[in-house]
């Protein structure tokens, strides 16, 4: 079985022009676009607008009036109780919808179709396993960072200025920031990974894990080369980004928006995912579901 980066590459080039430009459709561009804005591509959310607000005299600061805490007092608990419940509720559907999104946008790219209410329904079990393994990860994140952060403050780490810390405080230090690079890069590969084959499997996300893990073990190098590449890809996406906003005046930057502008570079990256996948054989192509009618323009499975 050979295992190619380079060719998927270029099958999601041309699949990214058959789906956005042959024929180019408005409608369907911004369709799509909302389908990879629900997959979490949100184009750009730190676009800030113009003020001249640091240039006000400091004697004006006077004229602004200062909340009284002690009003406040009483209601104060309340109130942090009130919106720590608040963003931790905004979280959590932001993750749902975003995990039912990456289902969609990837079965707009495989059926080559505009369509977000029947992907919707029609993964909705494997979107909310996706959802709660999501949540799992969150959690046990949470904690990896509270034992690190009780490892340093164990060896007193924050009780010393930076410049006095000791070495001891260091040695611990750098490990626990390697291990936490090379977890994010890994933890990132593998659910990339997880909706894909969930999407081509049915299956829950616990089976997808252990599906991908297992794949990962066996093809280490083949993944580090795609995860070289795919940083490679992630810089030019983030050129091609700031380009658009120069282009457009910063409009790239806005949420959705800047989504349907940038949709090819998305459509693409997702693609290429999926046509490196799909050399390993047919349970994992997700093009080997549909019927005969319903595949695009793709090659055929790369013999085994």
């Amino acid at each position: 079985m050979k295992i190619e980066i380079f060719k998927p590459f270029g099958e999601a080039f041309d699949l990214t022009k058959k789906i956005l430009f042959e024929p180019f459709d408005l409608r369907k561009w911004c369709v799509i676009g909302f389908a990879a804005f629900l997959a979490g591509n949100f184009g750009g959310i730190s676009f800030r607008f113009p003020s001249s607000f640091g240039n006000e005299h400091a004697d004006r600061a006077k004229y602004f009036v200062r909340p009284d805490l002690h009003q406040w007092q009483p209601w104060l608990p309340f109130v942090i109780i009130v919106f720590a419940a608040t963003v931790l509720a905004v979280v959590l559907v932001m993750i749902w919808v975003t995990s039912r999104g990456r289902f969609i946008f990837t079965d707009c790219i495989v059926r080559n179709r505009a369509a977000i209410v029947g992907p919707w329904r029609e993964y909705r079990k494997e979107g909310d396993s996706y959802f709660w393994f999501q949540i799992a990860i969150m959690f046990f994140s949470v904690i990896l960072i509270a034992v690190a952060a009780m490892v340093l403050v164990s060896t007193g780490f924050f009780a010393r200025p930076s410049r006095a810390t000791s070495n001891a405080s260091f040695i611990i230090l750098i490990p626990l920031v390697l291990f936490w690079i090379v977890f994010v890069i890994a933890l990132a590969l593998i659910t990339h990974f997880m909706v894909p084959v969930m999407y081509r499997q049915r299956c829950q996300a616990s089976e997808a894990l252990r599906v991908v893990l297992r794949l990962i073990s066996e093809n280490v190098g083949v993944f580090i080369l795609f995860g070289l590449f795919a940083i490679v890809l992630f810089m030019a996406a983030l050129m091609i980004g700031l380009l658009a906003m120069c282009a457009t005046c910063c409009l790239a930057a806005l949420p959705y928006i800047g989504t349907v502008i940038l949709l090819p570079v998305y459509v693409c990256l997702r693609a290429f995912s999926l046509f490196f996948l799909r050399q390993f054989g047919a349970e994992y192509d997700v093009w080997a579901m549909l019927a005969t009618s319903e595949r695009p323009a793709v090659p055929p499975p790369l013999p085994v």
